[in-house]
């Protein structure tokens, strides 16, 4: 009696092709709160816009979510005459005063704790700044209003310079530390095998391979300090010195009832933030998400 070999079946192997045409399940649900997370989102940046261009005498007359006929300037206008360019001087200084410092010792504290794992004094320093982001601002105030009237900096941007600093480097290390983690040990080897310096490893090395970290550190730190407004509270007192935040505080009791106005003060606060955002998205967003692709 003979037997006839069967064929062995094998699993069903799919193609690219086949692949696409495989059914896609769809997320109603989270399609559905998406949408409506857009529409909590763009209702009041569409309400602020549409406001900040009527004018005052028409605003508590009309329905607050149809545009103006004959939308006016006449709020920017006034908000402009109103010291808005010195306010948004000192924003920008203390911004970039602040930023860029912190991002440049965060980014070389974050290199000597890596690459000195074996010091035990960077271990130290390391703790301490992990222990700066248990502290929140506001528990400081009044410390740090001590020492700036210690220091006769009071009533002065680099009052807000020197905290902005101090508070923006424990999360900047953090960040930036594990980017520097995560480049390949054996392209600092071959950086000293070629006689490099620590330095030059540092910024033709290390640098380039966290730009996306570095980038993100920087516009997150420019966000946080461009809207902060305890600090200008409370370490600032004349008009001369105020920030946008600040400001707009102001704006709401110098304009009383005039809605436009003070809207159109924070439209002009954001577009900043807009610009800045616009031009740093790839790189934010990379730098954001790299821990989860790899």
């Amino acid at each position: 009696m003979t037997t006839t070999p069967t064929r062995a079946r094998h699993p069903l192997k799919t193609t690219p092709r086949a692949r696409q045409r495989l059914p896609r399940r769809r997320n109603w649900a989270g399609g559905l709160a998406g949408w409506i997370w857009l529409v909590i989102v763009a209702v009041p940046l569409y309400w602020t816009l549409i406001t900040s261009l009527k004018a005052q005498s028409r605003y508590y007359a009309s329905n607050p979510l149809v545009p103006s006929a004959d939308p006016t300037l006449d709020n920017y206008r006034l908000v402009i005459e109103s010291d808005f360019v010195r306010y948004f001087v000192n924003s920008l200084v203390v911004t970039a005063g602040a930023v860029v410092p912190a991002v440049v010792f965060s980014f070389m504290a974050a290199y000597a704790i890596v690459r000195g794992r074996r010091i035990r004094g960077l271990r130290a320093i390391n703790g301490l700044f992990l222990m700066g982001l248990a502290i929140p601002l506001q528990a400081t105030v009044i410390p740090v209003y001590l020492i700036i009237i210690r220091l006769h900096l009071y009533d002065s941007l680099l009052a807000l310079i020197l905290p902005s600093i101090a508070f923006a480097i424990p999360l900047s290390v953090l960040v930036l530390a594990n980017f520097v983690r995560d480049v390949p040990k054996e392209l600092f080897d071959s950086m000293r095998v070629d006689g490099a310096s620590e330095w030059t490893t540092l910024w033709r090395l290390a640098a380039p391979l966290t730009r996306p970290a570095i980038l993100t550190v920087t516009i997150f730190n420019a966000l946080t300090i461009w809207n902060g407004f305890l600090l200008p509270l409370i370490l600032t007192q004349s008009p001369d010195r105020r920030t946008l935040p600040l400001a707009l505080w102001t704006f709401q009791g110098q304009y009383g009832v005039n809605v436009p106005a003070v809207l159109a003060a924070v439209v002009l606060t954001t577009l900043p933030l807009l610009v800045l955002y616009a031009f740093g998205r790839r790189q934010l967003l990379s730098g954001l998400t790299a821990g989860f692709s790899r």
